[in-house]
């Protein structure tokens, strides 16, 4: 059969006749799936304000240092709602100083001020797309990624400008007792932002981790965590461990161990262990923790490190302990003796913990340290904080007192 051109035109035009529902039909799914999306997203504001003042004693007769800051931190978070289970986010950070009497850690900063690790900066913290279905989530771009109690990997978000990664994430719920979870990241913006002293921190990272649970009382997680720098090669690594959560009645149990080797192009041999152990139990209106940390050296050649850690959380709030592990840090390891007691009084929580600090490798007393903490919540919205750390130096470093007292709240 041939046609004319009269009847290919008739042709087309009834197939369009014919089509042109459909394509509206398509025109008009897409346009409402798209107005949903938006008219589901959610837009939030966080104010934190924060006043941190150090004294810290010179070291070796020198001059003592002293800062002064009081820094307030502005978030606004986008996210937007799903179309088709794809969503997109966006975090914006803003940290401006009102006073600044310490050292930023930036290249411009020239005085003798002891060091505050909030530099002024407005950055991008997350930025990211993202597909959610039922049991499996897919996220591409900067994003914040926290496994297990933060020790492997984590935000730092003590800190008013917080750690984020660039890369991609799958994490996928197998079941409601096993889930798995992986990343490849090519970049962490860390807290100094871009062009600041220990800037970002590009290479090829592997975060791995997979979690059950037993039952309501007992968890499990294996991690491995394969990490090759491009230019901290020291700081190189492989490691591969467990984590165990259960509690027995009052009596609550934290068991984890790794252990750890060089990786990429890092200049030191070395193997090194760690172990946590932490038993805690409720006595009224009181809770008794104790626990030991180590973090296991290798001879001194070099010791286990955490370059994504929440560093904050562990081995006391005066961050003396910032630098463990590698060659160039602490090589002789660190090993943590703490006991907390925390409590609950007219609505404030109440924390105190007492570390004692030393060398695994090696005859070294590094220190004590006092942390206490006060928290309380008013009017709903406002959370206030203050914090208090007193290290008192042995062997390592020089005395040290920090207080901060902080209002946060979201709207």
């Amino acid at each position: 059969m041939k046609f004319t051109k009269t009847k290919l035109s008739l042709a087309l035009i009834t197939g369009s006749i014919i089509s042109a529902p459909f394509a509206m039909a398509d025109d008009a799914a897409f346009n409402s799936g798209i107005k949903k999306a938006l008219t589901d997203s959610k837009v939030n504001v966080s104010l934190r304000a924060r006043y941190e003042g150090v004294d810290e004693d010179g070291a070796n007769g020198t001059t003592d240092k002293d800062a002064t800051a009081l820094t307030i931190k502005s978030r606004l978070t986008l996210q937007t709602g799903n179309y088709k289970k794809w969503s997109l986010g966006l975090e914006v950070d803003n940290v401006t100083a009102i006073v600044d009497d310490y050292n930023d850690l930036t290249f411009d900063y020239s005085g003798s001020d002891a060091v505050v690790a909030d530099p002024e900066i407005t950055d991008v913290n997350q930025a990211f797309l993202q597909y959610n279905s039922e049991k499996v989530k897919l996220t591409a771009g900067r994003q914040r990624i926290l496994h297990n109690n933060q020790r492997f990997i984590g935000g730092v978000g003590w800190r008013q400008n917080e750690q984020t990664y660039d890369g991609y994430r799958i994490e996928y719920t197998a079941s409601a007792a096993l889930s798995l979870d992986y990343s490849y990241i090519y970049n962490a913006n860390r807290i100094f932002g871009d062009d600041k002293k220990g800037d970002d921190l590009s290479g090829a990272f592997h975060f791995a981790n997979a979690a059950y649970k037993i039952n309501t009382e007992h968890k499990i997680s294996a991690f491995a965590y394969v990490l090759d720098f491009d230019r901290a090669h020291a700081m190189s690594s492989s490691t591969f461990g467990a984590l165990y959560n259960g509690k027995f009645g009052a009596v609550s149990v934290n068991l984890s161990a790794a252990m750890q080797s060089d990786a990429g192009d890092n200049p030191v041999n070395y193997d090194a262990n760690y172990y946590n152990a932490e038993i805690a139990t409720d006595l009224g209106q009181v809770t008794l923790l104790a626990g030991i940390e180590v973090l296991g050296s290798d001879n001194a050649k070099a010791a286990f490190s955490t370059p994504f850690a929440t560093l904050h959380k562990f081995q006391g709030f005066s961050d003396k302990f910032l630098n463990t592990g590698s060659s160039t840090g602490m090589p002789n390891g660190v090993e943590d003796t703490y006991i907390s007691v925390k409590t609950k009084l007219a609505g404030v929580k109440l924390a105190a913990t007492f570390h004692d600090l030393a060398a695994n490798e090696g005859n070294i007393d590094y220190g004590t340290e006092l942390d206490l903490v006060a928290a309380y919540t008013f009017k709903k919205d406002y959370d206030l904080l203050v914090k208090f750390a007193r290290y008192s130096a042995d062997e390592l470093s020089t005395d040290t007192s920090k207080l901060w007292i902080q209002v946060a709240t979201k709207f």
